[in-house]
């Protein structure tokens, strides 16, 4: 994907898997066996290490686990470029806010609606622009928020790299990722640094391509806190360069309106 805020080089992600817009009958199944979550479909389980994908069920595990992941509905969270967020991943519905701009727009059916200071201008070529990049912007935006869940998603090949050590020193091991035929940038590369104290991912690597030796960045995933059931993780530094997701709630009701709001709203908590 290319960027949408300049200043920075945002990762692209692989399309969510059906696993991310589940409704509400999805979040009623009976729970998963503890300690393991579902691969998405299409997940490369032949390509990808036993290893690796044992760290994956602990890694999802310590943020709460999958059920926990699968039955919250709301996620609301400030992204770079001054944008702010809710997806409501029972329906899909995307309500997103930059500056004078607000949209609403579903991700399933691709359609919505876009207001800047209140008035309807979905129409106008300014509108229908913003339109066509709410799908990537929720790609690469959620991908920044959630992306421990994805680590077996459809198009993944998941594989174990070694032990290494974050930027902090602590002892880690290596999982990487590749993709297969999906998404906006399949040639992406990722290496993820989970603790292996913790089980939590505290950093990761980015390539834009997988042939690359050095990355386009390296940065934090850490700042761990408990939204709803879900543990998740708003620093996002560089070696000296501050940088956080603000504003992250996970909830299971949002004020009503919210969703189909003209105007920004007040951050969910």
């Amino acid at each position: 994907m290319r960027p949408f805020t300049q200043s920075l080089r945002l990762a692209a992600a692989a399309i969510f898997s059906g696993l991310l817009l589940a409704g509400p009958a999805q979040a009623q199944k009976a729970p998963t066996k503890k300690g393991a979550y579902p691969a998405a479909e299409g997940f490369d389980q032949a390509g990808s290490d036993p290893k690796a994908i044992a760290i994956a069920d602990k890694v999802v595990n310590a943020m709460g686990g999958y059920d926990a992941w699968r039955n919250t509905r709301f996620l609301g969270w400030s992204f770079f470029g001054g944008q702010y967020q809710i997806w409501d991943k029972y329906t899909g519905d995307f309500h997103w806010e930059k500056d004078t701009l607000v949209a609403n727009y579903n991700l399933n059916s691709k359609k919505g609606e876009v207001y800047s200071r209140g008035q309807d201008i979905s129409a106008t070529p300014a509108g229908q622009k913003v339109l066509d990049k709410l799908t990537p912007i929720w790609i690469n935006n959620s991908y920044w928020l959630v992306m421990p869940f994805k680590l077996k998603d459809s198009g993944v090949t998941l594989t174990y790299k070694g032990e290494g050590k974050t930027m902090d020193g602590a002892p880690a091991d290596i999982l990487q990722m590749t993709f297969k035929n999906v998404g906006v940038t399949p040639q992406n590369r990722y290496e993820v640094l989970v603790n292996r104290a913790t089980n939590l991912v505290e950093e990761w690597t980015y390539f834009p391509k997988a042939t690359d030796e050095q990355p386009a960045f390296r940065r934090r995933w850490n700042e761990y806190a408990k939204h709803g059931q879900l543990m998740l993780a708003a620093g996002r530094d560089e070696a000296t360069k501050p940088s956080r997701l603000d504003n992250i709630a996970a909830a299971q009701l949002v004020p009503e309106g919210v969703m189909t709001s003209k105007t920004p709203v007040a951050k969910i908590k």
